[in-house]
Formats: structure tokens, C-alpha cells, sequence
């Protein structure tokens, strides 16, 4: 029997999966050391290549001659472009109850499957919960970045958190654990989340979060599995952070939308618009005289202004989806 399930999603990752795949290596040797005998933890891990071009599946391959057998390593093809699908297959494969995303540039602590598995064991109603992710930066990241640092999977504080108790709602800001590092349980995500989302890149983490809180089940942040997520340098020139919060951003309605019933909606759209307004004069009037200049600011001001605009985006996406809907039927008959 299968405990504990490890995915790794990549596109186009020859060069950066070796170095994951070693982390994982160590957390083998963990295991062995810390659950030895009746309380030994089985685990697989699952490599879920996602149209990749490049030489990824001979890199697993080359693993896989000199892997731990009781540790299986295995590799999956999914042709379908897009980081929910990659996931989705990883959950339909999984032989176990809990399966733990990493991405290609995230490298897991030695205990990190362990503490993983540890904790869904204590926590039975916990649908999904998240990792603390420190970043590993090429270069040194912008000034005040730690203001913007959660949306490049980057955080955690000390404690555990229950992102659906009422505590955390009046307590904490309300934001949920990114996909880097974060483990959910095969049964909260196959009767949950839909088998193709609304986004398929950006905010798609947070939306198979809602389904999954919307069914139910808590969400957590365990402090005790912990990851570096590699940041290459070009993820932090002003162009590509500039170009994630806009995208964020306009994801913003849809995600917004999905913890309301239908009828209420109509109702909270005009207190979001009114609040995004505000924080976006809010933030000119105090940043106006750098946001030339400053990074931070700059997105932050990017942020705003896309969650502002997201309904009328979100609205013609929707139209979008329904002209092709029209021409798909309209073709078949």
C-alpha cells in the first residue's frame, strides 16, 4: 500500500528536474531513518511531463536505473499544455490518499514527505493544505519585495493555520497556500475540482482551492514541510513581474465570484469595484512621485488597477468560450 504520493509537474525541465529528483532522493534517505520497521512510510513519485520538448522523459529515465526501488519513480506523458491538466492527471494516477505538488524548481527539505504525510494522517478533514516556501533568488529581489513576494509562491510564517476556521477569517488576511509545495487529498480534489478549469495558468491554484473549500473540507498551512523555490533572475525583472500581476489581477472576478452563491453576486460586484477604486487612488496618492521608479510599487499599482478591470475581462472571456461553444455545435450538426 502507497501512503504518500509525490508530483512533479514540468514543462520543458531537463535542467531543472535533476536537482529536484535529488532532493527527493534525500527525502528517501529520511524516511528510512526516521520510519524504519512497522512504521515505515511507502511512497511513490509521480513525473508528470506536460508536452515537454525536451530531453525530460530521458532524464527520469536515467533516474529511474539508479532509484530506490521502494521508493517507485514514475513518468507520465500529458499532452494537453496547461499546469491544471499535468495536475489533474497526477491525482487520477496517484496510488495514495494524499498526493504532494512540487514543481520543477522547488526543492523540498529532507523531511518534507514525511512531515507531509504526518500531518494529512492528523488533520482527516483537511482537503489541502500548504507548505512554508522560502525563495532562493539568482540575483537580489527589488526593494520591498516581501510585499509582493506571495505571488511568486514565496511565505509562511511559524504556526499552523486553518485557512476555513472562523479564527482565520477575522485574524489573517484572506489568501490561500500556492500550488508549490501543496498537498491534497485524492478524494476532497476528484470530487471537487473540475477536470478543467477555468484558468489553466494563472489563479488556477486558487480556484481548485475553492472548489475544494466550497465542498467542505479545510484548507491548512503546515509550517513543518518546508521548500526552496528557486527564482531565476528574469522572474525578477520589472517586465515579467509587471506582466504576473496584471495577470493575477484579471483573474481576480472570476476567483472572487466562486465563494458566492449566484444571486448574491450581483450584489458584492459593485463593493469590489468601489473597493479596488479606492485602493487604487489610495495607492497613487502615496506612490505617485515613484512609481516610475519602484518595482513594487509599480506592480502593486498593476495589481490593483487589473483587479479593477478583471469583471469586463472576465466578461469577455465568457463571451469568448461561447462563440466557440456556438461554432463547435453549429459545425457537428
Amino acid at each position: 500500500m502507497v501512503d504518500f504520493t509525490v508530483a512533479i509537474c514540468t514543462f520543458n525541465g531537463e535542467k531543472r528536474l535533476t536537482d529536484v529528483l535529488d532532493k527527493l532522493r534525500l527525502c528517501c534517505e529520511y524516511t528510512e531513518r526516521s520510519h524504519p520497521g512497522s512504521d515505515k512510510i511507502f511512497w511513490e513519485i509521480l513525473v508528470i511531463d506536460n508536452n515537454s520538448k525536451d530531453n525530460t522523459a530521458k532524464v527520469v529515465q536515467d533516474y529511474q536505473a539508479n532509484w530506490p526501488q521502494a521508493y517507485p519513480l514514475k513518468y507520465y506523458f500529458e499532452p494537453k499544455q496547461g499546469l491544471s491538466f499535468a495536475r489533474q492527471l497526477a491525482v487520477e494516477e496517484a496510488s495514495s490518499s494524499f498526493v504532494g505538488f512540487l514543481d520543477d524548481d522547488n526543492l523540498p527539505s529532507p523531511n518534507w514527505v514525511t512531515a507531509a504525510y504526518t500531518f494529512g494522517k492528523a488533520h482527516p478533514k483537511a482537503g489541502a493544505y500548504g507548505s512554508k516556501i522560502d525563495g532562493d533568488f539568482e540575483v537580489s529581489p527589488p526593494q520591498n519585495f516581501d510585499k509582493i513576494s506571495r505571488f511568486l509562491a514565496i511565505g509562511g510564517g511559524k504556526k499552523a493555520v486553518c485557512y476555513t476556521s472562523s479564527e482565520y477569517k477575522h485574524s489573517y488576511k484572506k489568501v490561500l497556500p500556492p500550488g508549490a509545495g501543496l498537498v491534497v487529498r485524492k478524494q476532497a480534489w476528484l470530487e471537487s475540482v473540475p477536470k478543467k478549469l477555468f484558468f489553466q495558468v494563472v489563479a488556477e491554484d486558487i480556484e481548485a482551492l475553492l472548489h475544494i473549500r466550497k465542498n467542505g473540507w479545510e484548507i491548512w498551512y503546515n509550517p513543518e514541510m518546508q521548500l526552496h523555490h528557486r527564482i531565476p533572475k528574469n522572474r525578477l525583472e520589472k517586465e515579467y513581474l509587471m506582466k504576473l500581476m496584471r495577470d493575477i489581477g484579471l483573474s481576480r472576478y472570476h476567483i472572487r465570484m466562486l465563494g458566492f452563491p449566484a444571486w448574491q453576486r450581483i450584489f458584492v460586484f459593485p463593493a469590489y469595484m468601489a473597493n479596488d477604486l479606492k485602493k487604487i487612488i489610495i495607492h497613487f496618492i502615496k506612490h505617485r512621485t515613484v512609481l516610475k521608479t519602484d518595482v513594487v510599487a509599480a506592480c502593486e499599482m498593476e495589481f490593483f488597477i487589473a483587479s479593477f478591470i478583471s469583471p469586463f475581462y472576465i466578461g469577455k472571456l465568457y463571451l469568448f468560450k461561447l462563440k466557440n461553444l456556438f461554432k463547435i455545435e453549429s459545425t457537428s450538426v
